[in-house]
């Protein structure tokens, strides 16, 4: 079992955890990115080079040089190409996952990519229909179920086919890839006291309540709505497997207070592991050497552990 380990946006802390990390691993690894910037990177953390077995370099070379903490639109397309060889690596029966450093959405957005993120891109790459972002971190897992929308988006977005479709994913990758055999989910609701019996809002009673009503028919064990502001109480969280939010916030805010820098992203839904860091690419920490690698490496131990319960039949989608 190999992993691919992605290096992410150039001027960003991404070479530098991915790197830290990489060392740490006890997996065999493949390290994606430009060899002489993570050359350079490593000698200036005084950090083994060249890599020791079972680390491995791909080397995707550069479009122009690297000012730490300088973004450059003609090195978006190097980002992505990381990714996609990545995914032509796993396509291959080379990875059995791949662990993503942070990218910079808007500097390949401004280089005239449309980009929303690693989860979209990689769902569009395999032809995944519906995937689901976990945050895993401080005893908690908890899934979204819109992801980077704006506020004022978010009520028209989450309506019952959505529910339906993530609480599937969610229900079927808590017990294929974490092995949890009767996963307990519990659903939030989305106005404030989980809309307090419709006088603030009524997308608890028209939208979650009757998803959640169908998912319990169909052998799901969620339960909810819930307030957002008593789930995480950790007499309540401790009754629940993963608790799905229904927008960014919502969720992460608790869980990032609880696990930042050890934080997990995992991507569900892909017929591939993808995890990834809880952080952005930091630019300003860029090049100093002060970045820390704690997030990098939790996602490798997870995708490590989450890899061996891939079936190899998911492993043959091509």
């Amino acid at each position: 079992m190999r992993i691919a380990i992605t290096t992410g946006e150039p001027a960003g802390i991404g070479p530098e955890v991915a790197l830290r990390a990489a060392l740490q691993c006890t997996e065999p690894c493949d390290l994606l990115g430009d060899g002489a910037l993570l050359e350079s990177t490593a000698r200036s953390l005084q950090l083994p080079w060249p890599l020791p077995a079972p680390l491995a370099l791909v080397h995707e070379p550069l479009a122009v040089t690297v000012r730490p903490g300088h973004l450059d639109t003609r090195n978006a397309p190097y980002v992505l190409r990381l990714l996609d060889r990545a995914l032509r690596g796993w396509r291959e029966g080379i990875y059995a996952a791949m662990v993503t450093a942070p990218v910079q959405k808007s500097v390949i957005n401004e280089a005239g990519i449309a980009f929303t993120g690693h989860t979209e891109y990689l769902a569009q790459a395999t032809g995944s229909p519906q995937v689901v972002m976990l945050l895993v971190g401080g005893g908690l897992r908890v899934a979204l179920a819109t992801t980077h929308l704006a506020l004022g988006a978010v009520p028209a977005a989450i309506t019952r086919p959505l529910l339906a479709a993530v609480l599937d994913v969610l229900h079927q990758d808590l017990g294929a890839r974490f092995g949890i055999a009767a996963p307990r989910i519990a659903v939030l609701g989305l106005n404030p006291h989980a809309g307090e019996g419709g006088h603030l809002g009524r997308e608890e009673i028209d939208t979650i309540a009757p998803a959640i009503a169908a998912a319990r028919a169909r052998g799901i064990d969620a339960k909810g709505p819930w307030p957002a502001d008593t789930i995480f109480v950790p007499r309540n969280a401790a009754q629940t497997d993963a608790i799905l939010a229904m927008y960014h916030d919502q969720g992460l805010a608790t869980l990032k207070y609880a696990s930042f820098g050890r934080g997990v992203n995992v991507t569900l839904g892909l017929p591939l592991v993808r995890t990834s860091v809880d952080h952005g690419t930091a630019l300003d920490l860029a090049g100093s050497g002060h970045a820390d690698a704690g997030s990098m490496q939790e996602a490798l131990v997870l995708a490590a552990q989450l890899a061996r319960r891939v079936p190899p039949a998911d492993a043959a989608v091509r």
